[in-house]
């Protein structure tokens, strides 16, 4: 979020909330709305949003006057908001066991590839009405993503994010196109004193998110029609296995530091473009605006970020991430309230607040906090990105390709080995099911 955004986000917030002490009850970590209103909608957010209320200043101030203005124009109401720990699988699977018992939260908040998995559980009910219009408008994985078998819009994807190269241009002025123009780069700021290009590396989902890519860029697939792995079969292995020698060779060489196997957030590499260790690393558009605001305006002007590197010049592929929304009411009151709360405070105003990328391609136009040139190079990004398998299997797909990066990595297992050994526990995975 750019700094003139933030300031503007706190002296309006200061002015609503000088003028009574009433709305700081109207709005807190828990609820928002009055405790005595005679509806209510439980609302349930991932755990990093329950700093939007408290840790990030004015990040808390923008959703808090949302919210204000939201719940004082819906007086009759009240959200009560519950925050979900754990990994997205196993909120998935939590929020799908919670409603075949018929005690789910009315609207939750869920991760992007965690959704086609909701859907075909058929425990979502159906918001076509609400976001008709909006999924005409939204880039082609969203409208995919949230239209059902049957036609029936059953969430609402507010957020997205996309994978970039970001690159300090004082020592790599040219965006590297392919993996070998990226490990030359690399080099030249290892022998300028830098540390190499960064990268997730860890075991999280960022590690097989960020990589996925570059076995995407090759027309690989992880996954068949019926969900079925097929990324270690006689049509993808050879490009899976292109994919993790990359990683393996820019480790061996030392075009990337081995300390990548510790990087498991993208906060690491940003403090690392911050404090000058490195001018190379593997992220996404949310970077962006946190290197904004902790580098000296005169180095920001230094960075720049570009679209991944591929195996060629015409071979290039990105993911896009987000989250996404949808309601487990059976009450249709309830549904149509979800649906306004996440038009009014999230669709617009939440990513304005964070600095985060809307779904619908309208809004970068009408918006000038959308409307940047960095966001209008995001958006074309994002026109033609990948996302992940929405199947309930994905989570140990990524599971074992995180095992897999660590092995080949760290030197403990080769390639081949690790790739086929991946495989194999994925099928095994597919075969339990």
């Amino acid at each position: 979020m750019t700094r003139s955004l933030a300031r503007a986000l706190l002296a309006t917030t200061a002015l609503a909330f000088s003028m009574s002490a009433y709305a700081d009850d109207l709005v807190t970590n828990d609820r928002a709305g009055l405790a005595d209103a005679p509806n209510k909608l439980v609302f349930s957010l991932p755990a990093w949003q329950s700093h939007t209320f408290s840790a990030v200043p004015a990040w808390a101030d923008g959703f808090k006057k949302a919210y204000t203005d939201f719940i004082t124009a819906h007086p009759d109401w009240q959200i009560e908001f519950q925050y979900n720990n754990g990994d997205s699988g196993q909120v998935a699977a939590t929020l799908i066991e919670q409603a075949k018992a018929g005690k789910a939260p009315d609207c939750a908040a869920m991760d992007s590839f965690v959704l086609q998995q909701v859907i075909d559980a058929k425990v979502l009910s159906p918001m076509t009405p609400y976001f008709k219009d909006a999924a005409a408008d939204a880039f082609p994985f969203v409208k995919a993503a949230v239209t059902g078998a049957d036609g029936q819009i059953y969430a609402w994807w507010w957020t997205t994010d996309v994978k970039v190269l970001f690159r300090n241009t004082e020592f790599v002025p040219d965006a590297p196109k392919t993996w070998d123009e990226l490990k030359a780069a690399a080099l030249k700021t290892v022998a300028a004193g830098k540390e190499g290009v960064l990268f997730n590396g860890a075991r999280w989902e960022g590690t097989t998110f960020d990589w996925l890519p570059n076995f995407w860029a090759q027309g690989g697939e992880l996954v068949n029609a019926s969900g079925k792995p097929v990324f270690g079969d006689a049509t993808n292995r050879d490009k899976f296995v292109k994919a993790v020698n990359y990683y393996k060779d820019l480790v061996d060489s030392g075009a990337a530091p081995k300390r990548v196997l510790t990087i498991k957030q993208y906060l690491d590499m940003e403090a690392a473009a911050t404090a000058g260790t490195t001018a190379l690393f593997i992220g996404n558009n949310g970077d962006w605006g946190n290197l904004k605001s902790g580098l000296d305006p005169a180095e920001f002007k230094k960075w720049a970020f570009s679209p991944l590197p591929g195996p060629t010049a015409d071979q290039q592929a990105t993911g896009a991430g987000g989250w996404v929304f949808g309601s487990f009411a059976k009450d249709e009151k309830k549904v149509e309230f979800c649906a306004d709360l996440i038009k009014d405070v999230y669709d617009v105003k939440a990513n304005q607040i964070m600095g985060f990328l809307p779904t619908e391609t309208g809004l970068f136009a009408k918006y000038p906090e959308f409307s940047t040139p960095d966001n209008q190079a995001f958006a074309a990004a994002l026109a033609t990105a990948k996302t992940r398998p929405g199947i309930a299997l994905y989570p140990e797909i990524s599971n074992q390709i995180q095992i897999m990066m660590g092995d080949v990595l760290s030197g403990t297992k080769p390639v081949d080995d690790a790739v086929d050994t991946a495989f194999k526990a994925s099928l095994d995975a597919y075969a339990k099911q």
